[in-house]
């Protein structure tokens, strides 16, 4: 899996109406309740800690549904969620758009996920990013149209901070496979800035894939839930890493 020993594998939540749903090619209209061996739908922590056991990881990353699409949000219930993962970093995306969604999340400790599907304009994303420094990760949004938001956020490295997700929407929940060539050239223009990528990671191969075309890290859901990826094969890859 190439060089890279820090390799980030980070599991999802996508959280709507206090379910766990499965999220597929974006269409949040029609996401169904999550079938998984970690747990029922409407048992959160229970599928959260073995995503986390599973993965090895100390970061999760959560989208609240109803939040993203304007229709609520899941704030207290994602605040008992933080609670009972005490040691966990939550990646919150909550459909935020300015600086005032923000602050509420801080609190928790949460590393803020801002998408640029919801920024109306780029002068948003500045003061988010000027307010919140580190804790805020941008979320390079992209569907079947291609991208999704300010179009200078995907012109302007410059504008980016030190994470960034390459976000694949229409790949998400699917056996499309990550979007490589994409990936590849959001690397080569990104600098020194730590690439995530999220959609489509299928099993190990497409994580070494990945890696090796330059992502620091990767979101993955439903591999793990289909146990298409294991905690086994996970372990292998990072043994291979520091090897």
């Amino acid at each position: 899996m190439g060089s890279s020993i820090d390799f980030a594998i980070i599991p999802t939540l996508d959280i709507k109406d206090g379910i766990v749903v499965h999220a597929k090619a974006g269409d949040r209209a029609d996401y169904r309740p999550i079938s998984s061996p970690f747990g029922a739908a409407d048992d959160p922590v229970a599928i959260a800690r073995g995503l986390l056991a599973a993965t090895g990881s100390s970061i999760l990353y959560i989208a609240d549904l109803d939040a993203i699409a304007g229709a609520g949000s899941n704030f207290e219930f994602l605040r008992g969620l933080s609670d009972a993962l005490y040691g966990t970093t939550l990646w919150i995306d909550s459909g935020f758009s300015k600086v005032a969604d923000c602050a509420l999340w801080l609190p928790l400790g949460a590393t803020l996920v801002i998408g640029s599907e919801t920024l109306a304009a780029v002068d948003a994303w500045r003061e988010m990013r000027d307010a919140f420094g580190e804790h805020v990760v941008l979320s390079l949004d992209f569907d079947a149209n291609g991208r999704r938001g300010p179009e200078v956020l995907f012109s302007d490295p410059d504008l980016w901070p030190s994470r960034v997700i390459a976000m694949t929407l229409s790949r998400v929940g699917t056996d499309g496979g990550p979007d490589l060539d994409g990936l590849r050239s959001l690397v080569a223009s990104s600098g020194k800035r730590t690439i995530f990528v999220a959609g489509g990671i299928r099993n190990a191969a497409d994580l070494a894939a990945v890696s090796g075309a330059g992502a620091c890290g990767a979101l993955v859901a439903t591999a793990l839930h289909s146990e298409a990826l294991t905690q086994k094969e996970i372990a292998a890859l990072s043994r291979g890493r520091r090897s």
